[in-house]
């Protein structure tokens, strides 16, 4: 595995760069929506700050959908555009897979047992909406996938099944059990994981990273020492911007051409 520890420099740096991460207000997101099986999917895009063609990065939302946290998926948005990267928020639910995972009315065995199946499904949105995002005039041609918890589950098996991903993010997520076995193919991927996440166990994040260097993907795994499931969404942790810092550089070298 390659780990890589937190230094008391990347505490300090994390702490000068958390203004730094708050959502740019200057422009105004747009909503868009694309056909894909089992109905539309809504996005809402974050175009990059420079002019002609640029690369993407499809974001994926957890398991209670963006609304829980608005403004920490936003943090990520805006830091990917104002690096020149087009940023989309991307609602792979159905209204179906909404009322599943309602908190209100749902339990973690009646999610857990329908995920299972879903998965598959649920790429194939995705798939869908990454070929109308590189159709635009304005994509260069090159995507990525940027997944948070069951969000990196779907990210991990869209990107063995969709070769055009350029690049795979993921949060403290890992690969569905189900498609282990069959994965031939990952592109470049990066695993950041809180080593006290009870939600998500580290272990399936270090197991995707030695799955992606099984099929000959460079893939690297960053721990967090004591931090839980979600703790890049806090808005005063300055692990919050190292994450996003990471997340951001991998993807300006993945998506960028030499």
């Amino acid at each position: 595995m390659n780990f890589r520890g937190i230094n008391r420099r990347e505490i300090i740096l994390g702490l000068a760069l958390l203004p730094l991460c708050r959502p740019a207000r200057a422009a105004a997101p747009e909503q868009l929506s694309v056909d894909a099986d089992e109905g539309r999917v809504e996005l809402t895009r974050y175009a990059g700050n420079r002019a002609g063609k640029r690369p993407a990065v499809l974001l994926l939302h957890g398991s209670r959908g963006f609304e829980r946290k608005p403004l920490a998926y936003e943090r990520y948005a805006a830091a990917l555009a104002a690096r020149g990267i087009d940023a989309y928020l991307l609602r792979y639910f159905t209204a179906a897979d909404a009322a599943v995972f309602d908190p209100k009315t749902s339990t973690r065995e009646k999610r857990e047992a329908y995920e299972t199946r879903r998965f598959d499904g649920w790429s194939k949105r995705v798939s869908a909406a990454a070929t109308a995002v590189l159709a635009r005039p304005d994509c260069s041609g090159r995507i990525g996938l940027l997944g948070f918890s069951l969000g990196g589950y779907v990210a991990a098996n869209t990107a063995a099944r969709d070769q055009r991903m350029a690049a795979l993010a993921v949060l403290y997520g890992g690969m569905p059990d189900a498609m282990i076995s069959r994965v031939k193919h990952l592109p470049p991927l990066i695993e950041l994981h809180g080593e006290a996440d009870r939600n998500v166990p580290i272990d399936k994040g270090k197991e995707l990273v030695k799955l992606g260097k099984t099929v000959g993907a460079e893939a690297e795994f960053v721990g967090y020492p004591g931090k839980g499931h979600g703790f890049d969404f806090s808005d005063t942790d300055p692990m919050a911007a190292d994450a996003i810092g990471r997340v951001v550089g991998f993807f300006e070298v993945r998506l960028n051409p030499n």
